[in-house]
Protein backbone atom coordinates (compact mmCIF):
# COMPACT_ATOMS: atom_id res chain seq x y z
CA UNK A 1 0.00 0.00 0.00
CA UNK A 2 1.22 3.01 -0.78
CA UNK A 3 1.53 6.05 1.44
CA UNK A 4 -0.97 8.11 0.44
CA UNK A 5 -3.46 5.48 0.42
CA UNK A 6 -3.56 5.77 4.09
CA UNK A 7 -5.20 8.45 6.14
CA UNK A 8 -5.38 9.49 10.09
CA UNK A 9 -7.92 11.93 11.02
CA UNK A 10 -7.55 13.03 15.06
CA UNK A 11 -11.34 13.14 16.19
CA UNK A 12 -12.53 14.31 19.63
CA UNK A 13 -14.76 11.88 21.68
CA UNK A 14 -17.45 13.64 21.33
CA UNK A 15 -17.54 13.57 17.56
CA UNK A 16 -16.58 9.93 17.36
CA UNK A 17 -19.66 7.90 17.03
CA UNK A 18 -20.87 10.31 14.53
CA UNK A 19 -17.74 10.54 12.57
CA UNK A 20 -17.83 6.70 12.95
CA UNK A 21 -21.92 6.98 10.96
CA UNK A 22 -20.65 8.86 8.51
CA UNK A 23 -18.10 6.36 7.10
CA UNK A 24 -20.54 3.67 7.11
CA UNK A 25 -23.02 5.90 5.33
CA UNK A 26 -19.97 6.93 2.77
CA UNK A 27 -19.70 3.09 2.45
CA UNK A 28 -16.60 2.40 4.35
CA UNK A 29 -16.19 -0.67 6.08
CA UNK A 30 -14.43 -1.38 9.68
CA UNK A 31 -11.33 -3.34 9.51
CA UNK A 32 -10.17 -2.87 13.56
CA UNK A 33 -9.43 -1.17 16.22
CA UNK A 34 -6.49 -0.89 17.66
CA UNK A 35 -5.26 -0.07 20.81
CA UNK A 36 -1.77 1.50 21.75
CA UNK A 37 -0.23 3.08 25.18
CA UNK A 38 2.30 5.39 24.52
CA UNK A 39 3.41 6.96 27.65
CA UNK A 40 1.04 7.98 30.12
CA UNK A 41 -1.81 8.14 27.18
CA UNK A 42 -3.84 5.33 24.99
CA UNK A 43 -4.06 5.99 21.25
CA UNK A 44 -7.30 4.53 19.88
CA UNK A 45 -7.05 3.81 15.80
CA UNK A 46 -10.35 2.99 14.00
CA UNK A 47 -9.33 1.61 10.79
CA UNK A 48 -11.88 1.96 7.58
CA UNK A 49 -11.78 0.66 4.25
CA UNK A 50 -13.01 1.36 0.80
CA UNK A 51 -11.98 0.94 -2.18
CA UNK A 52 -8.59 -0.56 -0.94
CA UNK A 53 -7.60 3.25 0.61
CA UNK A 54 -7.80 2.83 4.32
CA UNK A 55 -8.67 5.62 6.74
CA UNK A 56 -8.30 5.84 10.53
CA UNK A 57 -10.16 8.10 13.11
CA UNK A 58 -8.00 8.33 16.13
CA UNK A 59 -8.58 9.70 19.31
CA UNK A 60 -5.79 10.47 22.51
CA UNK A 61 -7.14 9.59 25.91
CA UNK A 62 -6.04 8.69 29.66
CA UNK A 63 -7.08 5.48 30.92
CA UNK A 64 -9.32 7.11 33.10
CA UNK A 65 -11.32 8.16 30.41
CA UNK A 66 -14.48 6.74 29.32
CA UNK A 67 -15.24 6.24 25.73
CA UNK A 68 -18.33 5.25 23.98
CA UNK A 69 -18.95 2.25 21.83
CA UNK A 70 -19.54 2.33 18.23
CA UNK A 71 -21.12 -0.64 18.17
CA UNK A 72 -24.35 0.95 17.17
CA UNK A 73 -23.00 1.98 13.84
CA UNK A 74 -20.63 -1.57 13.31
CA UNK A 75 -22.05 -4.41 15.33
CA UNK A 76 -19.18 -6.75 15.49
CA UNK A 77 -17.08 -3.46 16.89
CA UNK A 78 -18.08 -5.13 19.88
CA UNK A 79 -15.05 -7.42 19.80
CA UNK A 80 -12.72 -4.75 19.86
CA UNK A 81 -14.28 -2.17 22.43
CA UNK A 82 -14.18 -5.65 24.86
CA UNK A 83 -10.79 -6.57 24.00
CA UNK A 84 -9.74 -2.87 24.72
CA UNK A 85 -11.41 -3.38 28.23
CA UNK A 86 -9.98 -5.71 29.08
CA UNK A 87 -6.48 -5.46 27.95
CA UNK A 88 -5.94 -1.88 28.28
CA UNK A 89 -8.51 -1.16 31.42
CA UNK A 90 -10.71 1.69 29.17
CA UNK A 91 -13.95 2.12 29.98
CA UNK A 92 -16.19 1.42 26.72
CA UNK A 93 -19.72 2.85 27.55
CA UNK A 94 -22.62 1.39 25.42
CA UNK A 95 -21.10 -1.91 23.76
CA UNK A 96 -24.43 -3.79 22.25
CA UNK A 97 -22.86 -6.88 24.05
CA UNK A 98 -20.60 -6.42 27.36
CA UNK A 99 -18.71 -9.07 28.55
CA UNK A 100 -18.20 -6.82 31.69
CA UNK A 101 -14.20 -7.70 32.04
CA UNK A 102 -14.76 -11.10 31.51
CA UNK A 103 -14.05 -11.12 27.48
CA UNK A 104 -9.92 -12.58 27.70
CA UNK A 105 -8.66 -14.34 31.09
CA UNK A 106 -5.47 -12.66 32.12
CA UNK A 107 -3.06 -13.40 34.87
CA UNK A 108 -2.18 -9.80 35.18
CA UNK A 109 -5.24 -7.20 35.64
CA UNK A 110 -5.09 -5.21 32.15
CA UNK A 111 -1.97 -6.45 30.90
CA UNK A 112 -1.16 -3.95 28.57
CA UNK A 113 -1.96 -0.64 30.88
CA UNK A 114 1.42 -1.64 32.93
CA UNK A 115 4.65 -0.39 32.23
CA UNK A 116 7.52 -3.49 32.88
CA UNK A 117 10.73 -2.60 33.67
CA UNK A 118 14.07 -4.44 33.25
CA UNK A 119 13.75 -4.84 37.03
CA UNK A 120 10.53 -6.26 37.88
CA UNK A 121 10.91 -9.70 36.77
CA UNK A 122 6.94 -10.71 38.13
CA UNK A 123 6.09 -11.32 34.32
CA UNK A 124 8.92 -13.25 32.86
CA UNK A 125 8.21 -16.82 32.52
CA UNK A 126 10.02 -19.45 35.00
Amino acid sequence: MAKDQQTTIPVSIDELVARTAQMKKEGFRLVQIGCTKIGDDFEINYVFDKDYVMTNLRITVKQDTMIPSVSSVYFGAFVYENEIHDLYGITVSGINIDFGGKFYRTTIKQPFSVTVTKEDTSCQNK
